[in-house]
């Protein structure tokens, strides 16, 4: 496996790095929320089901031409 030769900038740019750490910060929520007990009035699901839609939001920009961006390979 190699890296992509603008490997900075794709991590620093692109839509689809920015979606997937919405959604692993999203999961993270679902996670911690029974420990807050309460904290958030929101259920469980919501943030289950708003990672997925981040997940789904970074597989179709991964394919989508972004300014910005070349492609480095």
């Amino acid at each position: 496996m190699k890296l992509t030769a603008n490997w900075r900038a794709v991590l620093l740019r692109a839509w689809s790095v920015r979606l997937m750490l919405l959604a692993a910060l999203l999961s993270g929520l679902e996670v911690a929320l029974p420990l807050m007990h309460g904290f958030f009035p929101l259920d469980p699901g919501v943030f289950a089901l708003l990672s997925f839609a981040a997940t789904a939001g970074a597989v179709v920009a991964r394919f989508i031409v972004q300014k910005g961006l070349t492609n480095g390979s």
